[in-house]
């Protein structure tokens, strides 16, 4: 095959609690009038795979390409469906559902879904911007239940106040909120399965969200250590067993080496500048962008301004 690097085009989610940023902040060609709270800009579900957008194989999807062309793109010998990641930018103009998502073993255990791990980079935050990660130390599962039914499980949250440039790592079975006013980029496995055990009184067309508060119970990690959330601002962001995310910065006119072996997807948050492959195929980027990079394809980054990026990898 002639490896590429691969530009997919956004699939976007129209949520209650979205916004405008995505088109404010980066560009993006968002619908009209819309509340667009979610781009996901790589994904391999089953009723949303990512359309490539540029060079031989625009039009035809992630899913596709893998199928016939599985080791060259990943790297590895044993890759099966589907892919590893599933990127995302999400606007929370509004605060998202308090939410947990399983592990493997809840999983297995309540015969549904799929598991969840994932990181936030904070992209934007307005002033007294929060999120809402893990359980105060010593809330029980009896208490948080009692919480849910009076409506006050937020109180037995982490409230952790955020900015710009910080990662938060959410392992599954974190229970969790996103606060208002937050842009992130969200790194995660493969899976949409959300347990919602509380969403602030909201009502859409006129009716309460449906929650899943059995569900969400039993996903929660009630023993889960402060130390297992932690935030990064620099170089290694997170580092488990499903993906890796650096923090790379580079300056106007730098330039950097891209070598085979190791598959990568460059999400662009600042910046803009050009990917030139060792066939002297060139493809642009800017801020906004998620790129993958086959594990066969050797070449150079090269910069135009300042750019900063999230650097993932399997």
């Amino acid at each position: 095959m002639n490896l590429y690097p691969l530009k997919f085009k956004p699939i976007y989610k129209e949520l209650i609690w979205g916004g405008d940023k995505l088109r404010s902040f980066f560009g993006k060609d968002t619908p009209a009038g819309k509340k667009i709270g979610e781009s996901w800009e790589l994904a391999d579900l089953p009723n949303d795979k990512s359309v490539i957008t540029n060079g031989e194989f625009s039009g035809k999807t992630i899913a596709e390409v893998l199928q016939k062309y599985p080791q060259e793109i990943t790297g590895k010998k044993d890759y099966r469906p589907p892919f590893g990641l599933l990127i995302k930018f999400i606007d929370a103009a509004d605060v998202l559902s308090v939410q947990v998502h399983p592990d493997k073993k809840t999983v297995k255990k309540l015969k549904t879904g799929s598991p969840k791990t994932e990181c936030w980079y904070i992209i934007d935050a307005e002033p007294n911007a929060c999120i809402y990660k893990g359980l105060k130390t010593g809330t029980t599962k009896e208490q948080f239940a009692a919480s849910i039914k009076a409506g006050s499980c937020a109180e037995l949250l982490n409230k952790v106040s955020v900015k710009p440039g910080q990662c938060h790592f959410l392992p599954a079975g974190t229970v969790h909120a996103i606060g208002a006013g937050i842009l992130i980029a969200e790194i995660q496995t493969p899976s949409d399965t959300t347990f919602r055990v509380f969403d602030w009184n909201r009502l859409q067309n006129g009716k309460p969200r449906h929650l899943h508060i059995e569900e969400a119970l039993e996903s929660i990690h009630f023993d889960q250590k402060s130390d297992e959330l932690p935030v990064t601002t620099g170089g290694r962001l997170v580092d488990t067993e499903f993906f890796k995310v650096d923090k790379i910065t580079a300056q106007a006119g730098a330039t950097s080496q891209i070598s085979e072996g190791i598959m990568k997807v460059v999400i662009i948050i600042k910046g803009s500048g050009r990917i030139k492959s060792g066939d002297s195929q060139t493809v642009d980027f800017s801020k906004g962008q998620t790129i993958l990079l086959p594990a066969g394809l050797e070449g150079q980054m090269l910069f135009d301004s300042f750019t900063e990026y999230l650097l993932t990898t399997l």
